[in-house]
């Protein structure tokens, strides 16, 4: 009996579970919110008449939404997690493929089917699949889960880093994150190098694709997001004897970012599709945004600085948010198709009308998949890695 418990605690380590933060959940739905945004900017974006202040409310101010499911990620992980005890691999891979790796397959599988049929490309052959499943290249939102596969695989590397950083480190680490993003990004020669390189070259799609799976691109604030995880207590007092400080350092990055996007387009002449690849989330302006909705975000939540009848709707935007980004897609060809054949043009109105239909949509399809997934569990377990819970025996 007692090596049966000791076998079942290695599979399995047993720990009491620290209080739940509502602040993760209604930053995950407040973050699928933002990249619904992102996308439905992108079909408006296409129209020549576009409003350069709508695509900035859709463009710009959502740019922290992908970066900010990194940081709420590390702190999830990290704020259940000992980081000085042993680090239990094949529990914690094990449950990283179920809720993120089996998912990723699924949806990717899904688009690529459904793709395919659709729009008449068909089905890639076993080599152009792996590549795809690779790079995260099926839809344009999967990639997001890509970055955090690699995340989870290196996850003893953030333990270490996590263990040892302190204050100067992560501000060094900052420093090194805007150096090593602005190469990636700006880097005239890379970029010569990358698009000169024969369609052939094995190496191009690598470089090409480096933003779908560099983890190095979104180091800092996962790192930022674990270690404030593990210190939790004075991230608390910082976010109490600070508020007001970390309100207006939302505030001021915020208009540093939109400054930046319209300085490129009245001041040197970008479009506005120019505009939006350049002041994007990985721009020194993007990663001091970003940082500063991670705390700001963390810190009205949690101190509820905001109408209290809003939590409800948080709370459903934060449960069905996973199902919502993977989805939300599909909603946008079909309501692009819609559009294009009834000849409507996506102007100013039609695109708030659009984002909104595009998140009910998404939400509803989300609520009805979950609860049909209570008498078929295989479809929240395939959809989004949730699987029932198992009952306890009170004997055990």
């Amino acid at each position: 009996m007692e090596s049966q418990s000791h076998a079942a605690a290695s599979k399995q380590p047993i720990k009491k579970r620290k209080p739940r933060l509502a602040a993760i959940e209604y930053i995950r739905g407040i973050s699928m919110m933002g990249v619904i945004a992102i996308h439905v900017g992108s079909q408006y974006i296409g129209n020549p008449a576009a409003n350069i202040h709508l695509i900035a409310l859709l463009e710009i101010v959502s740019r922290f939404s992908v970066p900010i499911f990194f940081f709420i990620s590390a702190f999830g992980l990290f704020y259940n997690l000992d980081i000085h005890e042993p680090f239990h691999a094949s529990y914690f891979y094990t449950r990283r493929a179920k809720t993120v790796l089996i998912p990723y397959v699924v949806w990717s599988l899904f688009y690529l089917l459904h793709d395919g049929i659709l729009y008449g490309t068909g089905f890639p052959d076993p080599l152009h699949l792996l590549s795809t499943l690779f790079f995260g290249t099926a839809k344009y939102q999967l990639y997001f889960l890509v970055i955090m596969l690699w995340f989870y695989l290196l996850m003893p590397l953030w333990i270490w880093i996590v263990r040892r950083i302190g204050i100067k480190g992560l501000f060094t680490l900052l420093l090194l994150q805007i150096a090593f993003d602005d190469w990636s990004s700006f880097s005239v020669s890379l970029n010569t190098f990358t698009y000169g390189l024969p369609d052939g070259s094995v190496l191009k799609p690598f470089l090409m694709y480096r933003l779908n799976y560099w983890v190095l691109h979104y180091v800092f604030i996962f790192v930022l997001g674990g270690w404030l995880a593990v210190h939790i207590d004075a991230f608390r007092k910082f976010m109490q004897k600070r508020r007001v400080g970390i309100t207006l350092f939302f505030w001021a990055s915020m208009l540093a970012l939109l400054a930046f996007y319209y300085r490129l387009i009245f001041k040197q002449g970008y479009t506005a599709l120019e505009a939006i690849n350049t002041a994007h989330q990985l721009s020194p302006e993007g990663i001091f945004y970003t940082l500063a909705s991670c705390l700001f975000f963390f810190t009205i939540f949690t101190y509820q600085k905001y109408p209290s009848f809003l939590n409800p709707v948080l709370h459903q935007l934060g449960r069905h948010s996973y199902f919502a980004y993977l989805v939300h897609p599909f909603f946008i060809g079909y309501a692009a198709l819609f559009l294009q054949g009834h000849g409507i043009l996506m102007t100013a109105g039609s695109t708030i009308v659009f984002y909104f239909v595009i998140l009910a949509l998404s939400m509803l399809a989300a609520a009805l998949c979950r609860a049909l997934g209570t008498h078929l569990p295989l479809l929240n377990e395939l959809t989004i890695g949730a699987y029932p819970k198992k009952k306890r025996n009170p004997d055990a």
